[in-house]
């Protein structure tokens, strides 16, 4: 073979090769295509979507209720009921080039109380109305002095003070709204919110107006200010303000009413860093119609080993009125709420159901422990005293109120469940036996499931 034909040869076999080769694959099919979903919300925005909900079951054997939560009105009460909730929620943040942000959040809640429910938690009640509807600015690194220094915050929002004897709910839920232990609604109807945090002090100005509900409108509304500063990680020092409104005919003392509350939150021991301690006290002053006092001083200690056992005991005390005076020394618990067992509807028992933060005397030893990263658990051991038992009327001359001990667990079960469990059993002094004629021991179980997304 020549050169000629053995080069055409070999180019003959390079072209056969090539239209050999297999063809590339087709692009996928549009289904397999990942593409980022749009929202149909406006663009420049950073949005977020939650989601949560909640389903409870509530049992009492030997009930005795007697509004416990001044402002939500209780009647003929049965033993067994289901409280259930949803709350869906929108927030929408606008970062501008300079770091500040503007904000805002809307959300709403639904609620239901059924099963035979007692009066004081809805009696088959079921609402759904707005929850969250505000705006906000905050200064990021604009202002250059840190980050956040400044930050303003107007319409339905919540607002906290400290641990929340004080200031905490911001919303009244049982009666027609159902959820009264369910607790979802705690947004202010109004609320004007300005913070100022520069390095280690904070400084805030607020404006609440509390959402009652319709057949318990108190009218109550307040404004204060609010200054707290952090000596390291560990200390925290605060003290407020406070100026209350109420409607006259229905809470009188509350109407003008001036606080004065002081705060500490500490752990000053370097070389015991489990050693804890919190402490805080209350002064309520209006004219000639009240004059009242609170305190509380709480040690714990944390061993930072095996389960984490944590043990505290605290005192509280909130006064009750002097029937030898004129003026009322009955303390007025204000907008206080739940931010953990036993703070501050003290006794899954006594505090949900029959007492008050008001003519009250409290010991509480609380052991917690964690068994492994998704579950904590404990028990809750009360002693409740009367400071004035003459005050709840002339046959009453007992100050022993009850004994109680809960058990509670809480159980993470993935990143969205949540399994809450709480045994709870009271017995009851000789005040209730002399002011109710009631004698039988309490007994009380709940189970709650908790959705958050």
């Amino acid at each position: 073979m020549s050169a000629g034909s053995l080069l055409q040869a070999t180019m003959l076999r390079g072209a056969l090769a090539l239209d050999q080769t297999p063809p590339p694959s087709p692009p996928p099919p549009p289904a397999e295509v990942e593409e980022a979903r749009s929202t149909g919300l406006p663009h420049g925005l950073d949005w977020t979507f939650n989601f949560d909900a909640s389903a409870g079951g509530f049992g009492f054997m030997n009930s005795l209720y007697a509004n416990p939560k001044p402002e939500q009105p209780s009647g003929d009460l049965s033993d067994n009921w289901l409280e259930s909730s949803v709350k869906p929620a929108l927030t929408g943040t606008f970062t501008s080039t300079k770091s500040w942000q503007l904000y805002g959040k809307v959300s709403a809640v639904g609620e239901r109380t059924f099963a035979a429910p007692p009066s004081i938690v809805g009696e088959d009640a079921s609402s759904f109305k707005v929850e969250d509807l505000h705006l906000g600015w905050r200064s990021g690194r604009a202002l250059g002095a840190g980050e956040n220094v400044l930050e303003l915050t107007v319409g339905r929002a919540r607002y906290q003070l400290g641990q929340g004897m004080l200031l905490w709910d911001g919303a009244a839920e049982g009666g027609t709204r159902g959820g009264y232990w369910s607790n979802v609604r705690q947004a202010f109807s109004f609320a004007a919110i300005g913070r100022f945090k520069p390095g280690h002090h904070t400084l805030e100005a607020f404006y609440l107006d509390k959402d009652d509900l319709p057949e318990a409108d108190t009218g109550s509304r307040l404004w204060g200010a609010n200054y707290e500063y952090a000596i390291g990680e560990d200390t925290t020092l605060g003290a407020s303000y406070l100026k209350l409104y109420a409607r006259p005919d229905v809470r009188p003392q509350r109407d003008g009413l001036d606080v004065l509350n002081l705060r500490v939150v500490t752990a000053p021991f370097s070389r015991l860093k489990g050693l804890s301690f919190e402490g805080e006290y209350a002064r309520e002053e209006n004219g000639d119609l009240l004059r009242s006092t609170a305190w509380n001083a709480q040690a714990g200690y944390e061993l930072g080993r095996g389960w984490n056992p944590k043990l505290s005991y605290r005192y509280a005390f909130f006064e009750g009125d002097h029937p030898d005076t004129a003026r009322d020394e009955a303390f007025d618990g204000l907008l206080t709420g739940f931010s953990d067992w036993g703070a501050w509807w003290q006794g899954e028992i006594a505090g949900e159901y029959f007492v008050s933060n008001s003519n009250l005397v409290s010991h509480q030893a609380r052991l917690h422990v964690a068994p492994s990263d998704s579950i904590g658990t404990g028990l809750i051991f009360y002693k409740f005293l009367a400071d004035q038992p003459s005050s709840l009327g002339p046959e009453v001359t007992a100050r022993d109120v009850a004994a109680e001990v809960d058990w509670y667990m809480d159980w993470k079960l993935n990143e969205n469940f949540t399994l809450s469990l709480v045994g709870a059993f009271a017995n009851p002094g000789r005040l209730v036996e002399q002011l109710y004629d009631r004698t039988e021991n309490f007994a009380y179980g709940m189970v709650y499931l908790a959705y958050s997304y």
